[in-house]
C-alpha cells in the first residue's frame, strides 16, 4: 500500500528533529563573528528544509544546485564552515555520508600526459556522498602554460558537478578577485554554482576573542599585560604583508607558548600550575613585530600564505 502524503508539515519540528539546529548551534559556538556567513548558511538550511517539505507534500520540486563558492582572505573559517555544511547536508539527506574531502591543485592535476584523469577521478571517488572542498581553485587554470594539465581536471569536474549533483557537493574557495577571474575564464563553473558566500576579515575585537578561545582550549590564559600586548600585536600585524586572520593569531600564540616554555625551563625555581598556564607580556612582546620587523609568517609568498 502506497504511503499517504501528509497534508501539512511543521517546519519548526523538522528543524529540530533533523539535527539542523544542532549543526547551526555548533557553528555559532565554534566560530566567532562571521555574522553574514552564518546568516547565509541559515538561509540555505531554510531553503533545503522547504525543498524537502515540498517533496513530501507531493509538490513539484527540483533538486537544488548546492555547489558553492567561498571567497575571502586566509584564516576566516572557510574550511570549518565547509565541514559544518557537509554535516548539515547529510542531516537533511542531500548527501549520503556527510564527509569533507579537502584538496588543492596538486591533488587533482598530474605532471605528465595520462596522469591527471586518474588523479582527479580518484579524488572524486573519495568525495562521493559528501563535499569536495577545492582550496585555491583558480590554480587549476593556467592558460599561459600550454603544457599544463589543469584544463583536463576542470573538464572532469564540470561533468561530475552536473551529472552527480545529487551525490556530491563541490565548494571552491580562494581570494575573491582571483575567483572572479577564474569564473570569467571558466563560465561552466559559474553556471553550476548557485551559492556565493563572502567571508569578511575579523575585526580586532573578534581576533582578541579568538586568541582567548584558542588559549582556553589549550588550558592557557593571558595575564593583563599580555592581553594589552595581544591587542597591540593584532594592530601591528594586520598592517604587515599576508596577514592571515585567525591563522596569524594562532601562529603568534604558538610562538608565545614556545617563549613561555623556554622562560620557565631556564628559571631557577619550581613551577606552579599557574606558571604553566599563564602567558605574560614578555612572551608576546619578544615578537619582532613590536620592534618594527616582519612577523615570521608574513615573509612567505602570497601563494604559500593562502589557505583556509
Amino acid at each position: 500500500m502506497d504511503e499517504v502524503a501528509p497534508v501539512s508539515i511543521d517546519l519548526r519540528a523538522e528543524y529540530e528533529e533533523s539535527g539542523v539546529r544542532e549543526v547551526l548551534d555548533e557553528l555559532d559556538r565554534e566560530l566567532i563573528g562571521l555574522a553574514p556567513v552564518k546568516s547565509r548558511i541559515r538561509e540555505t538550511a531554510a531553503l533545503l528544509l522547504v525543498d524537502r517539505a515540498r517533496a513530501r507534500l507531493g509538490l513539484s520540486h527540483d533538486t537544488p544546485t548546492l555547489h558553492m563558492s567561498f571567497t575571502g582572505n586566509p584564516g576566516t573559517g572557510k574550511t570549518t564552515v565547509a565541514q559544518k555544511m557537509a554535516g548539515l547536508l547529510h542531516r537533511l539527506g542531500y548527501v549520503r555520508k556527510g564527509h569533507l574531502v579537502s584538496v588543492t591543485r596538486d591533488d587533482l592535476v598530474g605532471q605528465y600526459i595520462g596522469h591527471t584523469a586518474p588523479k582527479t577521478k580518484e579524488v572524486l571517488k573519495k568525495a562521493m556522498g559528501g563535499v569536495l572542498f577545492i582550496d585555491e581553485a583558480y590554480y587549476l587554470y593556467k592558460p599561459d602554460n600550454e603544457r599544463d594539465y589543469g584544463q583536463e581536471a576542470i573538464e572532469i569536474l564540470l561533468q561530475v558537478m552536473e551529472n552527480n549533483r545529487d551525490d556530491l557537493v563541490v565548494i571552491m574557495a580562494g581570494y575573491a578577485d582571483r575567483m572572479d577571474r577564474f569564473f570569467s575564464a571558466n563560465p561552466g563553473f559559474r553556471s553550476r554554482i548557485a551559492h556565493h558566500i563572502d567571508f569578511p576579515d575579523y575585526t580586532d575585537d573578534e581576533l582578541g576573542r579568538i586568541a582567548g578561545a584558542m588559549l582556553d582550549a589549550q588550558g592557557y590564559r593571558l595575564d593583563p599585560g599580555a592581553q594589552a600586548a595581544m591587542a597591540e600585536y593584532v594592530t601591528l600585524r594586520r598592517a604587515q604583508p599576508h596577514f592571515a586572520n585567525a591563522r596569524s593569531i594562532r601562529n603568534a600564540l604558538d610562538r608565545a607558548r614556545l617563549r613561555q616554555a623556554n622562560r620557565l625551563f631556564t628559571q631557577d625555581r619550581p613551577v606552579t600550575a599557574d606558571d604553566l598556564c599563564i602567558i605574560t607580556a614578555p612572551d608576546l612582546r619578544a615578537s619582532r613585530v613590536f620592534s618594527g620587523g616582519l612577523d615570521p609568517d608574513s615573509g612567505r609568498s602570497k601563494d604559500d600564505a593562502h589557505g583556509l
